[in-house]
């Protein structure tokens, strides 16, 4: 069975937008990436065990359960703990991309992101595909 180019992943896309969650699930099904969305932390958090995402797209700005602590929650967790979390935001600022980091987040993309961008974040930052 041969890709082209990246081995396909499991993505989850966590934002409290449904245009952007919907634009990013568009852009990664036409790859043939697997895509699951929440629009919430806790939602997240809640299916992140049966689906074992490769990469996490993750929003700051959510209510209920922001970004950061979504990101600690799951670096936390051991079997999550290597997956890697790309943060979202409107907000390009320093501070922001520095408080991702603290809390285990691989990378920083500012909304809106483009199709190229996302694939650009799996390469660089997805895990291989998990057997079974």
């Amino acid at each position: 069975m041969a890709t082209q180019g990246a081995s396909l992943r499991k993505i989850l896309v966590v934002d409290d937008s449904q245009t952007v969650r919907r634009s990013a699930e568009m852009f990664l099904r036409q790859e043939g990436h697997e895509v699951l969305l929440a629009e919430d932390g806790f939602e997240a958090l809640a299916r992140i065990h049966d689906f074992g995402p490769d990469l996490v797209f993750c929003d700051i700005l959510m209510p209920r359960l922001d970004g950061y602590q979504t990101c600690a929650i799951i670096k936390q967790n051991a079997r999550f703990s290597s997956t890697p979390v790309v943060m979202l935001s409107s907000k390009d600022g320093v501070f922001d991309k520095a408080r991702g980091r603290m809390v285990g987040a691989q990378h920083y993309l500012t909304k809106p992101f483009t199709k190229e961008e996302l694939l650009l974040a799996i390469r660089q930052f997805a895990a291989e595909p998990r057997g079974g």
